[in-house]
């Protein structure tokens, strides 16, 4: 790795380049609230163990009949009540009809990676669009799940956030994601059959504006069958943009799970434009927050940081980033997960040259904080989030 101390701006201003201006010229407005659109069906996995057996009394049932669904559709990850011979078959379409209605259908199935990477596009009972990209590893499979249909963060390098917001999904339908995820994982469509152990909310979507529905379903993913799916909180990471108030919140509900803030630059100046929620939340509030998180749950915030040539991967602000981690979340709680850009069809942002990518990483493990570069998985099928959605129209 190359680390020689290459000049640059001093700490705090920008960087001047033309790609720095046609991201403020092409600011989009903020949408905090999602418009409103009808919703899905109640579903299963909309309710708490309690509300299951509510539900299913007023239906004329025994309540022990809840936990029956509940054993199938998170333990065996089955939602087909006509393949649940242990309910008696005078009632399986009741209890279809009113708990297990289809929420999600898949549009476009794509694989890339020799297999190890499969990404869906679903369709939602009102025909809007989501994605979900299931990903195998030698050693665990990864599910990376949409939040909300389109994004209102408006980040102009972000596919998902030049889309604009559709609405939010339901609980039921981000968990049905996962379900899925965890179904064709145990089938073996990434080669050898696998258990589901990590789910990321870094698809379509900011997490944190949709909270009360994302907050539900990572309850359902971790609590234990038949409650939930049983997948740890430790395998569970919540991304933001960084929205103060709710991390704060989230902070409050003593979940265990990772918080990953979409940092992208350490400066302010060139924050506002890359990430424009920064204009309400400056970087110091963002990481004051984010140590909060830290300290209440005892778990490493994970810092995103999209590198994006001749924007943001400038040696300057390497060695800002990195000074900014350790001194304002110590360099115990705090990783930097680099992220090579992921370019869309017709965009003039582009990955940063390796080169300069190895320098960036070098300069913040210099800092003493930990950097690692994600990889890289599904180029070819249109992976980065929203380029299947921006390709289908309801």
């Amino acid at each position: 790795m190359s680390t020689s101390k290459t000049a640059g701006p001093a700490a705090g201003s920008g960087s001047g380049t033309a790609t720095e201006a046609r991201a403020a010229r092409a600011a989009l407005p903020l949408v905090f609230d999602a418009p409103r659109r009808a919703m899905p069906p109640a579903h299963l996995a909309d309710l708490s163990p309690e509300q299951r057996r509510a539900a299913v009394a007023e239906l004329g049932l025994p309540p022990f009949r809840a936990d029956q669904l509940s054993r199938h559709y998170f333990g065996r990850l089955e939602a087909d009540p006509a393949a649940m011979t242990d309910l008696p078959a005078a009632v399986r379409d009741r209890l279809r009809d009113a708990l297990l209605p289809p929420l999600v259908t898949s549009v476009t199935e794509l694989s890339c990676d020799d297999g190890a990477t499969r990404k869906t596009l679903w369709k939602a009972h009102d025909g809007i669009r989501a994605e979900s990209v299931l990903m195998g590893y030698p050693d665990r499979a990864t599910v990376c799940v949409s939040s909300q249909a389109g994004c209102g963060m408006a980040c102009p390098f972000c596919a998902t956030g030049q889309g604009g917001l559709r609405r939010n999904l339901s609980t039921g339908e981000i968990v049905e994601q996962v379900r899925q995820a965890a179904a064709a994982a145990r089938d073996g469509v990434l080669g050898e059959p696998t258990r589901l152990s990590n789910v990321v909310f870094m698809g379509m979507g900011e997490p944190l504006a949709n909270y009360k529905r994302v907050v539900d379903a990572v309850r359902r993913i971790t609590e234990p069958a038949p409650a939930g799916l049983g997948i740890s909180a430790r395998g569970v990471t919540v991304s933001t943009v960084g929205l103060v108030p709710a991390i704060d919140k989230l902070t409050a509900e003593g979940l265990a799970v990772t918080l990953a803030v979409s940092l992208h630059t350490p400066d302010d100046e060139l924050r506002d434009t890359l990430v424009p929620v920064n204009n309400r939340w400056k970087v110091a509030e963002v990481l004051a927050a984010a140590r909060r998180y830290a300290d209440a749950t005892g778990r490493r915030v994970s810092i995103e940081y999209a590198l994006i040539r001749e924007v943001n991967d400038q040696p300057w602000r390497a060695d800002l980033l990195g000074r900014m981690l350790r001194e304002q979340l110590s360099a115990r709680l705090v990783h930097v997960n680099l992220i090579p850009l992921n370019p869309t069809p017709g965009s003039e942002w582009d990955a940063s040259p390796l080169p300069v990518q190895e320098e960036f990483v070098a300069r913040v493990r210099a800092a003493g904080v930990a950097c690692t570069v994600r990889d890289t998985r599904g180029r070819e099928i249109a992976a980065a989030c929203g380029q299947l959605a921006a390709d289908s129209t309801p």
